[in-house]
């Protein structure tokens, strides 16, 4: 295979001659020599090294680095006093480098140039300082690569660039504009306390591991495209506006400082140049927060994000958290499951991950629900209530009633479970729940309305109408010298004999519904049957009430 002489240096003349090597050496002919670096003889090396001085332009574009060359002329270009190297304009575009690459403290007061070059071994950097332009544009860097504490003074860019193993730019300084488009790494790449003063770009990048940018602090407007296995901001700064769009990445924001808005988006399409989804990173894009504890959400904006796994307590102004798109939080196990030998019907409602670890952590009903890892706390109902209220205010202020009507629920499941409350409250709270699930199940009010009813019903029937409605009687006596009309009715009798009949059915069914609706039947009732009646008109309308209040906070639109 042939591979072509780039035109822009004049190349190598080594192995020329179409009889031993019809390509000739990629790399740059050092002047006044025929030979690139890499081929020059041990006197003629020494001859051009001699040249060279701390602070000298270098260029071995092409050239192919080995053994202990590199070092050789790094050495050269290194102060007597402080033994570090300093180079002025130095080009290694192409380059080849088949060692290790260590650079300690070196400075670059030039153009760094280093696109399209290949490390075949680590490439290890250390407090480098660039001066100027550094660009790695197309570079590969087969090993693990380190730009640790590197200040770069100037642009930098490295776009296209692969990185085969972890990549380390730790304490970094991006004074200027940073470039990453189109940048793959295959392995973890670390921005831990990096600080980006001037960077309103960074990516869109693909990782096969995490992105970190723990501790990290971005000076100016940025906005953050990647697809990765996962994105750590923890304890983050953001010092203006920032938007991070991301694909399947699990996202950990955990105290992390917001001083203005910033967004968090799962982003529809892939990263790649040719459109086709990222390598090595599963079948859902989704991204997924696992964590916002501690972080202050008034500033933040998430949309179209997995939340099934997030850690939401302990978050500030929870209830300014805005959320947008198609997110998802944990659901309640659904179905029938069994509570104390009987079975119980789950409605599904949104929740957060910590209710789900309090419940399963306890002795009874934990069947379904998502246990906590070993080094997480389970939190008590007691800290949960508030954060379901706060996300519920978050949802009204929206206007998304169904979504607050969850976290309505939550918040009554926990302060029914909360030990901080007097046990009368929450025994209120328990029958308020038993009856029609905090006003927010329907067919659970609608049930016991249909028991109350049927039980008034077989009540009438047995107890409450008489046998025959009393007739009225006329009767005269005479007093003081004249007549006087008594009109009177008797007492009911209570029923006697087949008290369950299809007309007595009939006039109980009556007094029922009219009792629903709080109405008086107009019916002859026995003493029983009147106490019957005025309990069902009292229970009966307060469910139907409930159903109704249920449904109106699964329909309502906000105004």
């Amino acid at each position: 295979m042939t591979t072509s002489i780039p035109p822009e240096w004049p190349h190598c003349g080594h192995g020329a001659d179409p009889d031993i090597d019809p390509v000739g050496c990629r790399g740059r002919r050092v002047e006044p020599f025929a030979e690139c670096l890499a081929h020059l003889t041990d006197v003629d090396r020494t001859a051009y090294l001699a040249t060279l001085s701390p602070g000298a332009d270098v260029d071995h574009r092409g050239t192919t680095f080995a053994g202990e060359l590199l070092n050789e002329l790094f050495a050269t270009l290194a102060d007597p006093g402080t033994h570090l190297s300093k180079l002025g304009e130095a080009l290694f575009e192409q380059a080849e480098f088949d060692c290790h690459v260590q650079f300690y403290r070196a400075e670059f007061s030039g153009r760094a140039g280093f696109d399209g070059a290949k490390f075949a071994g680590k490439f290890m950097s250390l407090e480098v300082k660039f001066d100027s332009l550094a660009s790695f544009v197309g570079a590969e860097f087969r090993n693990a690569a380190s730009f640790a504490a590197a200040d770069f003074r100037g642009n930098v860019y490295f776009d296209e660039a692969l990185f085969c193993s972890h990549t380390i730019f730790n304490l970094a300084v991006f004074r200027g504009s940073t470039g990453f488009g189109g940048a793959v790494f295959l392995g973890d790449v670390r921005f831990y306390k990096a600080s980006f003063e001037r960077t309103v770009m960074v990516g869109p990048l693909v990782s096969t591991g995490t992105l970190d940018f723990d501790a990290a602090t971005f000076g100016t407007a940025v906005t953050i495209e990647a697809a990765a296995a996962a994105v750590y901001c923890w304890r983050t700064r953001w010092a203006a506006t920032a938007a991070l769009r991301l694909r399947y990445a699990s996202v950990h924001l955990g105290y992390a400082v917001m001083e203005y808005p910033v967004s968090i988006a799962t982003h529809s399409r892939p990263f790649t140049s040719d459109g086709t989804a990222e390598p090595g990173l599963g079948d859902d894009a989704r991204a997924r927060m696992m964590s916002l504890q501690g972080v202050d959400a008034a500033h933040l904006t998430l949309a179209d994000v997995d939340l099934t796994d997030c850690f939401i307590a302990e978050t500030i102004h929870l209830d300014q958290l805005r959320l947008e798109g198609r997110y998802v939080l944990p659901l309640t196990p659904s179905g029938v499951r069994w509570r104390g030998g009987l079975p119980t019907w789950w409605t599904p409602r949104r929740t957060l991950i910590e209710e789900h670890h309090w419940r399963a952590s306890r002795s009874t009903g934990a069947d379904g629900w998502t246990p906590a890892p070993a080094e997480v706390e389970v939190l008590e109902p007691v800290a949960l209530a508030p954060v379901y209220r706060q996300l519920r205010k978050s949802f009204e202020d929206s206007k998304h009633e169904p979504g607050a009507a969850d976290f309505y629920y939550g918040e009554m499941e926990m302060r029914r479970h909360a030990d901080d409350i007097p046990r009368s409250e929450r025994a209120l709270l328990t029958t308020y729940w038993a009856l029609s699930g905090y006003g927010l199940r329907a067919a659970r009010a609608l049930g016991w309305l249909a028991i109350a009813m049927t039980a008034t019903i077989l009540l009438m029937m047995g107890f409450g109408l008489p046998n025959e409605p009393p007739k009225q009687e006329i009767t005269r006596e005479r007093v003081g010298g004249h007549w006087k009309t008594i009109i009177d009715k008797p007492d009911p009798k209570n029923p006697t004999g087949d008290r369950f009949t299809g007309k007595r059915f009939e006039k109980a069914l009556n007094v029922t519904l009219n009792s629903v609706v709080f109405r008086s039947s107009g019916q002859d009732l026995t003493t029983a049957g009147i106490y019957i009646e005025m309990t069902s008109r009292l229970t009966e309308p307060v469910l139907l009430g409930f159903a109704g209040l249920a449904v109106r906070g699964r329909v309502k639109r906000g105004s």
